[in-house]
């Protein structure tokens, strides 16, 4: 988890310490985990912020299985853009 200007007033050590706890649990488990907190997500965003989210989620697996099939590659040598490259940041 990384941090930015954007994210600056976020409770990093809350979130971090709820990551931990997921990582705990078994595959299946944190699936569904995150289909249910899919609903919440979807009533507090617009149809295009959506949209944007999920996205971002697809790109971020795809960065990490990148990432993981070219070990210390870096950054500069993927081809799947980041959430940063799409935001402008």
């Amino acid at each position: 988890m990384t941090t930015s200007p954007e994210t600056d007033w976020m409770n990093h050590p809350v979130l971090r310490s709820l990551i931990d706890q997921a990582s705990s649990l078994a595959p299946e488990e944190r699936i569904t985990l995150v289909k249910g907190l899919i609903p919440g997500i979807a009533d507090a965003l617009s149809e295009e912020e959506y949209e944007q989210f999920a996205t971002f989620i697809r790109l971020k697996g795809e960065r990490y299985l990148e990432a993981k099939a070219h070990p210390g590659e870096g950054r500069a040598e993927r081809h799947t853009p980041g959430e940063r490259t799409l935001e402008g940041r």
